[in-house]
């Protein structure tokens, strides 16, 4: 199973962690400590699976808006976006559990034209608030559709680090990695409102393989 980049931290500590209690188990409690090991194994095996990276087969999209995450779909709605678009857009959000495969990747393909990072609070992901209050980042892409697409890694209650990778001028191809978000959280995506949305509230998502609207040429 290969693992993301940004596991190398985690999985030091996790490891060291792992020992140590082990083997003071094993040292006090002798054949008693397996009921400290055993359940200590599970986490430290869930560790990995966070940072797992699937192979998965990236098609080329124009049109399309690609799931960015892995999760599930839990608002459609109209807002006023004020960062960047400055009006209404449609915004669809996906949360992510901590079991999800955390690589955020781009919606759609073009040209990356702003970046910022926003330090913040850490409301639960799902409620609607931390669209503006949780600490976050913003991207926005001049699509191949010419539309202005704005996407945002928010962190969670759990996921306390985001990462984005992604510098202005740099090409987003829809479905490739643009950063990640530590133990689960949200994406929001910000699209035209004339955008033909295709997934519904509810829907489990695979990030760079589902196609979750359809914008206009």
């Amino acid at each position: 199973m290969k693992l993301h980049k940004e596991s190398k931290g985690t999985i030091t500590v996790a490891t060291i962690l792992f020992i140590i209690i082990s083997v003071l188990a094993i040292y006090f409690l002798e054949m008693w400590s397996l009921l400290i090991i055993m359940p200590l194994l599970v986490v430290y095996s869930l560790v990995f699976w966070f940072f797992r990276v699937p192979e998965r087969d990236i098609l080329e999209h124009r049109e399309n808006v690609i799931a960015p995450v892995d999760g599930k779909v839990v608002m459609i709605k109209e807002v006023e976006e004020d960062e960047f678009i400055k009006g209404k857009a449609i915004q669809v959000s996906i949360f992510m559990s901590p079991l999800n495969v955390h690589i955020c990747r781009y919606p759609v393909s073009g040209k990356v034209i702003y970046k910022k990072y926003h330090p913040g609070k850490y409301l639960v992901a799902w409620h609607e608030k931390s669209s503006t209050e949780n600490e976050r980042t913003t991207v926005a892409v001049e699509s191949m559709t010419n539309h202005k697409v704005v996407f945002r890694q928010i962190a969670g209650y759990v996921a306390r680090r985001i990462v984005f990778y992604c510098n202005e001028g740099d090409q987003a191809k829809a479905g490739h990695e643009f950063g990640f978000i530590k133990f689960g959280s949200r994406m929001d995506v910000f699209l035209p409102l004339d955008t033909e949305i295709i997934c519904k509230i509810g829907d489990i998502t695979k990030g760079g393989l589902d196609v979750i609207a359809r914008m206009k040429d």
